[in-house]
């Protein structure tokens, strides 16, 4: 019985009503929080306010905002106005997630995949020179020139809201590229912000906080996982950063590449299931907290703060940001200057069409060359549509004005470009998606994607073969198991010119142990292995570990190296590719087989007919 059964069956006595009552609360608040349309509402909403609160006749924007507040400890103390407070404190929050969503990506995401990334990571460089290149132009020569990081930024929150809004018209596969393309601008933005728009460095506090980075990477290797030393040693860190003169939102961005991000462990849940029997032997405080202990060292510390995290982002640190640097005092002379303004109409050209050709023209020339490929669903339309979502920049570009401007006068002017683009951005980005090129990609969903490579595929037959078949399976599927005999004669009958690969497609909904199969193939595969095992796997009766791990004894393979490997997140990450190839090539069910590229659909001795047809029309 799984760790939630068991939990719902131990959820009984006179709490129960109490307890279900808080978990459902709790899932309804944080299903609510998690959306990209209501985060990106908030944000909305805190624009307006700051709108019509910097226009209300002596409401008294800019002096709340002006009012300073002093942090201090013995002699020593740090003195700046609210808006600061905001922009270099409750900011960090917003960088350190942004920090851990590129770690996150880079472990386990789209970015761990060349061939996946390809194309959203060279889009993101066009959306990002181009609107720079354009905002220099149209700026030259005035003191708003080295502000050209504002042109640069994508505000996710607002383009995801956008995506959301647009609903069935936006293929779930855009939204993909645009999550990766976004993480690859972030750190872009976040280049920019360390290396450009920091002033003098004082060596002093910078190695200071160097070393407190070295202390957090100590703690992470002993394994302290509380949060408390983090954040002692993180307030320490954003201290040091602030008077070595480096921007103090790095602090964020530092401690999220440096968070774990991983899928839980068979033998953490394993675990969890024995101390759970032992709260159920021994009910108290002890079992208890073991349990708790056991049950958060199972989830990354990623994805357990990006999941605690997120709602106060979206819903108090981004909208306050917003409240304490959207608010313009939109008098005719600001309007009537903003019109010719070159800080205006660059950041707005640079956003607006930069954005929107950058990542186009970048995207169709990585694909019209063959250097990388699109989703399935996702073609060069789609990604016009994306690129002017993109150009809603807002809250970083904000950030960027906020410190690469000093006059005030022409910061406002920055932020009438900033928000008319959000603006413009958004309908033009609308307008596309409801173009009829803008609603699904052409394309055949039955070619596969991507193409068999001559190298790094699980493959049988020789590489120059003439016919290529290609297999999604299912270690625990039994028409997988089925076809296995007669996937293997056909192999035999034709050893020089067929090639057979198999890729993995773990059906986890209907097949709860084909993930854990796929993994030890993989395992394996690290061993040289990989056939042996798998066709092992294929006729195991049962595939719980220990199943696997004779398995994996029969097929003469190092067992404890095999263990460790199991348990490596690079097997899960050859894994997650195939399965991704499934998606793309509009595999959905195992087994699913293509012939040179294009699937066979019927019954296996039809895929069998397939195959004999085109060795025998293919050239000797």
């Amino acid at each position: 019985m799984s760790v939630t059964a068991r939990v719902r069956r131990m959820a009984g006595g006179g709490q129960r009503p109490r307890t279900d009552r808080t978990l459902r609360l709790d899932h309804r608040i944080r299903t609510v929080l998690a959306t990209e349309t209501r985060g990106a509402a908030a944000l909305l909403v805190a624009t307006v306010l700051a709108l019509i609160w910097a226009n209300l006749p002596g409401a008294g924007y800019e002096t709340v905002w002006d009012t300073e507040f002093t942090v201090g400890f013995g002699g020593s103390a740090i003195t700046e106005d609210l808006r600061h407070w905001v922009n270099d404190g409750l900011m960090v929050f917003f960088f350190l997630l942004a920090g851990m969503e590129i770690r996150r990506e880079l472990t386990l995401g789209d970015l761990r995949d060349r061939r996946a990334a390809i194309v959203p990571i060279v889009a993101a460089a066009g959306g990002m020179v181009v609107p720079a290149v354009i905002f220099a132009t149209v700026t030259m020569g005035s003191t708003a020139q080295s502000a050209w990081g504002m042109a640069m930024a994508t505000d996710i929150a607002f383009a995801l809201g956008v995506l959301a809004l647009v609903g069935p018209r936006c293929p779930a596969n855009v939204r993909v590229f645009l999550l990766t393309l976004a993480v690859v601008d972030d750190i872009g933005a976040i280049l920019v912000i360390a290396v450009v728009y920091t002033e003098a460095v004082h060596l002093i506090p910078l190695l200071v906080a160097a070393a407190l980075i070295g202390v957090a990477l100590v703690m992470r290797m002993l394994g302290v996982w509380r949060a408390t030393p983090y954040l002692v040693v993180g307030v320490a860190l954003w201290v040091a950063t602030y008077e070595s003169g480096l921007h103090p939102t790095i602090v964020g961005v530092v401690f999220g590449l440096l968070t774990p991000a991983f899928v839980p462990r068979r033998a953490d849940l394993d675990r969890l299931d024995r101390l759970l029997g032992r709260l159920r032997r021994e009910p108290g405080p002890e079992a208890a907290r073991l349990l708790s202990i056991g049950a958060q060292g199972a989830v990354s510390a990623n994805d357990r703060l990006q999941y605690l995290l997120r709602p106060w982002t979206s819903f108090l640190v981004v909208p306050l940001f917003a409240l304490a640097n959207a608010g313009v005092a939109l008098s005719p002379e600001l309007l009537s200057r903003a019109v010719t303004s070159p800080v205006t109409l660059g950041v707005f050209a640079g956003l607006v069409a930069g954005k929107t050709l950058g990542i186009w023209g970048a995207s169709a020339i990585v694909v019209r060359t063959r250097l990388g490929r699109l989703p399935n669903g996702v073609g060069l339309p789609q990604v016009l549509s994306v690129g002017a979502v993109a150009g809603i920049g807002f809250t970083v570009s904000l950030f960027v004005a906020e410190l690469a401007i000093a006059d005030e006068t022409v910061r406002d002017e920055a932020k009438i470009g900033i928000l008319a683009a959000a603006v413009v951005a958004t309908g033009l980005g609308w307008v596309l998606f409801h173009l009829p090129g803008g609603q699904s990609a052409p394309g055949e969903p039955s070619a596969l994607t991507p193409a068999v490579e001559e190298s790094g595929e699980h493959s049988r037959g020789p590489a120059d073969a003439p016919v290529v078949l290609v297999q999604f399976g299912d270690y625990e599927c039994p028409y997988c198991r089925d076809a296995a005999p007669a996937v293997a004669a056909l192999v035999a009958r034709h050893p020089d010119r067929l090639r057979y690969v198999w890729r993995h497609l773990p059906l986890d909904e209907f097949h709860p142990d084909a993930r854990r199969a796929a993994q030890a193939a993989e395992a394996a595969a690290v061993q040289g292995a990989f056939w042996p095992m798998h066709e092992r796997l294929l006729a195991a009766d049962e595939l719980d570990d220990e199943s696997l791990t004779e398995a994996a004894r029969s097929a003469g393979l190092d067992v404890p190296r095999f263990l460790s490997d199991l348990e490596s997140a690079a097997v899960d990450v050859q894994v997650e590719a195939d399965v991704r190839s499934a998606q793309d090539s509009g595999a959905d069910g195992t087994p699913t087989f293509f012939l040179d590229g294009v699937r066979v659909d019927g019954s296996l001795d039809e895929v069998v007919a397939a195959v004999e047809q085109a060795l025998e029309v293919a050239p000797a």
